[in-house]
């Protein structure tokens, strides 16, 4: 069903793709079209032929034969101003980009927060204009994880639903590892009044954060109560560790569960007059880019944005191409402690 011509006069057409390759038309338009019912040998005299020819496919026709869009969605739901400013949104959009370019399939970033954005962007993927979604940074109350399986569309999640991950698959790091390591960095130091400001409570990974923050402080018979919640922005850090600090003011050790809050608590604390690390010492979360450039540079928590998105994206590719037996399939990936110096 693949157009004989290409996309101008006198490019090369399909049958002549076929008589270079030495195959029928029917095949060499399987071959191009990715069809599986093609012996190698043929494969390769086809993309042969393909590249001496410099015959362009007609991508219309080929979707009419194959089904498939050559297009992926990114779903993020947040507002469109944090997705532009916050590094994790960037090196998860360039990771995805990145392992799609390879196989030449377009990405199409969907911004929808729960409600009638959400609805819209619903009513878009049940329409079938990409092959699959790929899904960050969630919250509880948008339940992407229950509505997505009933489209029929292959999906995975980059991070741990709230719900139906029995039905979806999920890449993720540690999380509560990684809240764990932070904050016994600071036990270890000799902190004895450590508290937190943790992420938005209707995020799993805020939650696993905090819990592993939890984890050493028991462990440690310290108590846990010291805490305030941010959105991980700089200015949600800010706000969170005025209210911390009005309330607690003789920390001596606080995890922060971003580095972009934790960047707004730094400036909090210089305020205060507090010294960093004699007086408070301070572990961030992410290191993204952000930690480098704080001052002084912050000890952190690195998350692998990078190889979580490549995964994750990868997981997807091979779900619409059939290729994962279709199980809700779960990768954790551990996260590690970068020293600088705030602790």
């Amino acid at each position: 069903m693949d157009n004989a011509r290409g996309p101008t006069a006198g490019s090369p057409t399909l049958d002549e793709v076929a008589r270079v390759a030495g195959v029928s038309r029917a095949t060499a338009s399987r071959a191009v079209n990715g069809g599986t019912k093609v012996s190698e040998h043929a494969q390769r005299a086809v993309d042969e032929a393909v590249r001496r020819l410099g015959y362009v496919p007609n991508r219309a026709a080929r979707a009419l034969v194959t089904r498939r869009t050559g297009s992926v969605a990114v779903v993020v739901p947040e507002p469109d101003d944090r997705v532009f400013s916050d590094p994790f949104f960037a090196g998860t959009l360039r990771a995805a980009t990145r392992v799609l370019g390879e196989r030449e399939v377009q990405l199409v970033l969907l911004l929808a927060r729960p409600g009638a954005e959400e609805e819209r962007m619903l009513r878009y993927l049940s329409a079938g204009h990409v092959d699959g979604a790929l899904v960050v940074s969630h919250h509880r109350a948008d339940r992407l994880a229950e509505l997505l399986p009933d489209l029929g569309i292959p999906c995975v999640f980059g991070g741990r639903p709230w719900s139906g991950s029995d039905r979806v698959p999920y890449v993720d790091v540690d999380n509560v590892a990684g809240g764990r390591m932070a904050t016994e960095l600071l036990v270890e130091r000799g902190c004895t009044r450590i508290g937190t400001i943790a992420g938005p409570e209707d995020m799993t990974a805020a939650i696993d954060r905090l819990a592993g923050f939890c984890q050493a402080l028991e462990a440690a018979g310290l108590p846990t109560d010291r805490r305030a919640h941010g959105d991980f922005t700089e200015e949600g850090g800010r706000r969170a560790a005025e209210d911390l600090l009005d309330r607690h003011p003789d920390l001596d050790g606080l995890v922060v569960a971003s580095d972009l809050m934790a960047r707004g608590a730094l400036a909090v604390a210089a305020a205060r007059g507090l010294r960093v690390p004699d007086d408070l010492a301070v572990v961030g979360y992410d290191d993204l880019g952000v930690a480098e450039t704080t001052d002084p540079p912050l000890t952190t928590v690195r998350q692998p944005i990078n190889e979580m998105a490549d995964r994750a994206t990868r997981l997807l590719l091979d779900r619409i191409d059939g290729r994962d037996g279709g199980g809700p399939y779960r990768v954790v990936i551990p996260t590690t402690l970068v020293r600088r110096a705030t602790a």
